[in-house]
């Protein structure tokens, strides 16, 4: 049984990613790096190391201890590691789906969100408080089939080390065949936007297919100037708040509204309230998407299709 972290061993090589793409900013985009933005993303890397150590080893003792129930024996090979890839990946997706989709899981996810930036610096954001929305629970069904939980963790690792290179605007497009297949830049750019347009799209980890099979892709449009970061914005570099803060903010809100609601402002989606008072990403593209199509509309009536006769 192999024993060790992939994540750990690409520390040195994700480093000096960052370091070549300050470099590439500071002579082509000098707005893709802000240092107090860049200070916060980096102290969330390290507090998401730290809170993993702590919960880590509790999680990988009870899958272990859940494996004596496995359908199945899988071993240890070749066959058996692209398989569990695979699987995992898939796992990834509706843990990333559910992240955005309910605002429990999106308490976590929205610090990896928040930075109104998008360069490497930015993949290191993660969350301090995964641990609190239990979402371990959806490797558990790769476990009772007989994957090795040192196994799922290895796959895992490397699943985080692909997704560290796709956090950057140094990097158009790649081969249209790469593209089909996995996740890239480009469509990983449009999970970071909140255009109307892009809003809640493109959950993959390693594999944009999963995005294309459940009716989740959205890709890059030329042409359409990005904006990353959160439907609200943070607009403060507070370590602390941008750790909690939605965690504070379903708090208030639980505690504000009224008891037939209070479960909803967990459960529902983020942007959800009882009184209209916010909008979800579905509302935000729904709105965006009629104002669409009374441009269009409205151009259409202005230059009818040449040979269509005009109205007497």
């Amino acid at each position: 049984m192999p024993d060790f972290s992939p994540t750990e061993l690409a520390v040195p090589g994700f480093i000096a990613l960052v370091l070549m793409e300050m470099v590439w900013a500071w002579r082509k985009r000098p707005d893709a790096y802000e240092p107090r933005d860049t200070l916060t993303s980096l102290a969330f890397g390290l507090g998401s190391t730290v809170a993993g150590l702590l919960s880590g080893g509790v999680f990988l003792a009870l899958f272990i201890w859940l494996w004596q129930f496995r359908l199945f024996d899988v071993p240890w090979t070749w066959w058996a590691f692209v398989l569990c890839f695979v699987l995992d990946d898939l796992k990834y997706y509706w843990v990333h789906r559910f992240g955005h989709r309910v605002r429990w899981f999106w308490a976590s996810h929205v610090n990896h969100h928040s930075s109104q930036h998008y360069n490497l610096s930015t993949a290191l954001r993660q969350t301090w408080t995964g641990f609190l929305t239990l979402g371990f629970a959806f490797a558990l069904p790769l476990v009772l089939l007989g994957f090795h939980p040192v196994m799922i963790a290895i796959c895992g690792g490397f699943n985080l080390i692909y997704q560290f290179w796709i956090h950057t605007e140094a990097i158009d497009r790649m081969p249209r065949w790469f593209e089909a297949v996995m996740n890239t830049p480009s469509h990983h750019r449009v999970h970071h936007a909140t255009n109307p347009r892009y809003l809640d799209r493109n959950y993959a980890g390693v594999f944009i297919v999963w995005d294309k099979m459940f009716g989740t892709f959205e890709p890059e449009v030329k042409g359409e100037k990005i904006r990353y970061g959160i439907v609200k914005q943070l607009g403060s570099f507070n370590l602390v708040w941008a750790v909690f803060h939605e965690w504070v903010g379903i708090a208030q809100d639980m505690w504000r509204a009224p008891w037939k609601h209070k479960l909803s402002y967990l459960l529902r989606e983020p942007g959800w309230t009882h009184d209209a008072s916010r909008e979800t990403s579905d509302q935000i593209r729904a709105r965006w998407l009629e104002r669409q199509g009374m441009q269009e509309n409205s151009v259409s009536s202005e230059n009818p299709i040449a040979g269509e006769a005009e109205p007497a």
